[in-house]
């Protein structure tokens, strides 16, 4: 797949509850290397659109295709199994566990042992313990968690654990990282270094979708905006362009543009 192929590619997709549209025809593609943020006041649709990317949810209609085939009828697991890692808001993480077997959990996922060559300990399950060891490492060390590597999680300020959070996801395989508000509740400086972090794993070739409130934060970080209200895309394209759109202006403010 080239940078120029989107990795993914949702195209009008539709999801209502009671009859209510929390979705409506929504559309966005993202591609290798490129870090898209999706916009909209409280009640836009963000957090549905995200789920029915990881298969938390089923669209009504619509596509949802990863690296050009259909997951629409995927479970969650098998989406994350492809390369799709989510990152929620409130970071799920293993409480009383050290942040190297949080980080390095989320590898059993795509752990091909078997039970049986894990229980007793055969050659090949320790030689892949061992590969996903290093690549535990090496995450930690790419996130800046090195340092804190043998702390129980629980214990971390709330910018670490969401670092840790990140690690855990990369560290299943995704190519695709979906990012859940990362800068809420971060002080400046943490919102500074998660910056430079989520940048520079967009700079590696993967692809990241992004919701976020801080206007400010998404900017600086985005290559394409995605503003939705009650459901509808608004606006998309470059940050700029789509944040002078006077329908946005009149999303956030209230006040027509």
């Amino acid at each position: 797949m080239t940078t120029n192929e989107a990795l993914l590619r949702v195209a009008s997709v539709r999801k209502s509850f009671a009859g209510v549209v929390a979705v409506d025809d929504a559309s966005v593609e993202v591609r290798p290397g490129q870090l898209v943020g999706v916009l909209g006041p409280n009640g836009a649709g963000k957090s549905t659109l995200f789920h029915l990317i990881t298969g938390h949810l089923r669209p009504d209609r619509g596509s949802v295709e990863f690296a050009g085939h259909s997951i629409v009828r995927l479970r969650p697991h098998r989406r994350a199994q492809l390369g799709i890692g989510l990152v929620f808001q409130a970071p799920h993480l293993f409480a009383g566990m050290s942040v190297f077997d949080n980080v390095m959990a989320g590898q059993y996922l795509n752990h091909r042992c078997g039970m049986t060559a894990s229980a007793v300990r055969l050659p090949r399950h320790v030689r892949a313990e061992r590969a996903m060891a290093r690549a535990t490492q090496g995450w930690l060390e790419r996130l800046g968690l090195q340092d804190v590597a043998a702390a129980d999680v629980a214990g971390l300020p709330f910018g670490l654990q969401r670092r840790v959070a990140v690690a855990q996801a990369l560290g299943v395989g995704s190519r695709l990282l979906l990012l859940d508000e990362p800068a809420a509740g971060l002080t400046g400086s943490e919102r500074v270094e998660l910056r430079t972090i989520i940048g520079g794993l967009r700079d590696d070739g993967i692809a990241i979708l992004l919701i976020e409130h801080d206007v400010g934060f998404v900017s600086a970080v985005a290559d394409q905006l995605v503003v939705l209200d009650r459901g509808k895309v608004i606006a998309s394209g470059g940050v700029e362009a789509v944040l002078a759109e006077p329908a946005v202006v009149e999303a956030y403010s209230g006040v027509s543009a």
